[in-house]
């Protein structure tokens, strides 16, 4: 791989340690992926899991004097004010300690401490063809698909790294050639509402490897339901980009998104498949239908769906508890505007900066939540947190009744 007089200076350690490391580690990623040389972004993602191997990286980082070119939008560790404050079950010191030396590490290497894994759709948004590096499952179908931006299935620690040396090998999604599909996917599901997006990204099985390129979805997906197609995707196979026939960017007609090539296989997705896994993946609730919690914002859900929540439970009181994770902008904004004050009047808590997949829910091992994610699902079972899966209205109506109908 051939460096530029900047990237071969900055290797050499001219900008310091910690830029020579960054870039060293990226140099050893464009050698693997024979990468010709390096090319600049204008914008990156970390998503920092506030856990052992991700605190140790970005300390190391600070450390040896590292700064971010380009200041990344970061992931959600857990709200700190809430977990240490209002919150009936606190988290322990310890793991209070290893937030805050989380939130130092990143504030110190010149990260935007936004703490929210959606931000492609409101505060971290690219143009089209926009190189940038993303991590986050959902992030990087979204930016790649929706916006027709261009990043590679960059990790935590290789997106801190671009963002410290302001450079990506090229490479991957990056090239023309590596965006196109080779798969049709044809969708035969009815297509009713953004849940269903979750179930048809959990089809990664019956897809396969590849570039999916979609028909027979309607004209109008919202933003949400392609966060949760993206988010599925990535968390049932390794997919950094999909096609929608006639929506997405680079996919004007089934021609233009396979390239002019035939696809390499087809698959039919039916109601009965988004059915059977709705069926398999769900855990079982207590007495045949009793739930312990709700909870929703994996990935962070939108101030559209908290205000769809408070509509439906405006009024009333719930019988369980229910947690919804936001961004700290979807906060402020829901508390301007009436929607904060209804959620918890209903008994409903909307919480800022926070993932399923942190200590902070311990209080919630050995219960069973219900969610619309899949994804929600998946993560905190390794902390014994078992989860339903349905759609939004009959886990609000859960909340409101302690039953899944």
């Amino acid at each position: 791989m051939i460096l530029n007089e900047d990237q071969q200076a900055m290797l050499d350690g001219a900008y310091g340690e910690g830029a020579a490391y960054a870039m060293k580690i990226q140099y050893a990623l464009g050698e693997a992926f024979d990468a010709p040389r390096m090319v600049p972004i204008t914008r990156a993602h970390v998503a920092l899991s506030n856990q052992a191997g991700d605190l140790w990286f970005a300390e190391k980082m600070l450390k040896a004097g590292a700064k971010c070119r380009i200041a990344p939008t970061v992931n959600p560790g857990f709200c700190l004010g809430y977990f240490t404050g209002s919150c009936a079950h606190p988290v322990t010191e310890e793991d209070a300690d290893h937030m805050r030396r989380t939130d130092a590490a990143y504030r110190g290497l010149g990260a935007v401490l936004s703490y929210n894994c959606t931000p492609y759709i409101a505060s971290n948004v690219p143009n089209f063809g926009e190189i940038c590096a993303f991590s986050e499952s959902s992030a990087t179908p979204y930016i790649n698909s929706v916006w027709g931006a261009r990043s590679n299935r960059e990790s935590a620690n290789s997106a801190l790294c671009a963002a410290i040396t302001g450079y990506v090998p090229e490479y991957g999604l990056l090239l023309d050639a590596n965006r196109k599909g080779n798969i049709l996917v044809h969708v035969e599901a009815n297509m009713k509402s953004d849940y269903e997006y979750h179930l048809l990204g959990m089809m990664g099985d019956k897809i396969g490897e590849g570039i999916p390129v979609f028909t027979g979805l309607p004209a109008h997906i919202s933003s949400e339901a392609l966060r949760n197609l993206g988010a599925q995707l990535n968390t049932s196979g390794a997919y950094g980009m999909y096609h929608i026939v006639g929506f997405t960017p680079e996919a004007p007609t089934v021609e233009v998104a396979f390239g002019g090539k035939k696809p390499q296989r087809e698959v039919v997705i039916t109601d009965k498949d988004l059915k059977d896994f709705e069926e398999k993946y769900s855990d079982k609730a207590h007495d045949g239908n009793k739930v312990d919690f709700a909870m929703f914002g994996c990935p962070h859900f939108t101030l559209k769906e908290a205000m769809y929540i408070a509509k439906h439970i405006e009024g009333k009181k719930l019988v369980i508890p229910m947690y919804i994770l936001v961004s700290s902008d979807a906060v402020e904004m829901a508390r301007r505007m009436g929607v904060y004050d209804v959620l918890t009047a209903a008994g409903a808590e909307l919480i800022p900066d926070s993932c399923p997949d942190q200590p902070c829910w311990h209080y919630l091992k050995g219960k069973v939540g219900i969610t619309e994610s899949p994804k929600c699902a998946y993560y905190p079972r390794r902390r014994g947190i078992n989860f339903m899966i349905r759609d939004l209205d009959t886990c609000i109506e859960a909340a409101l009744t302690g039953e899944v109908n």
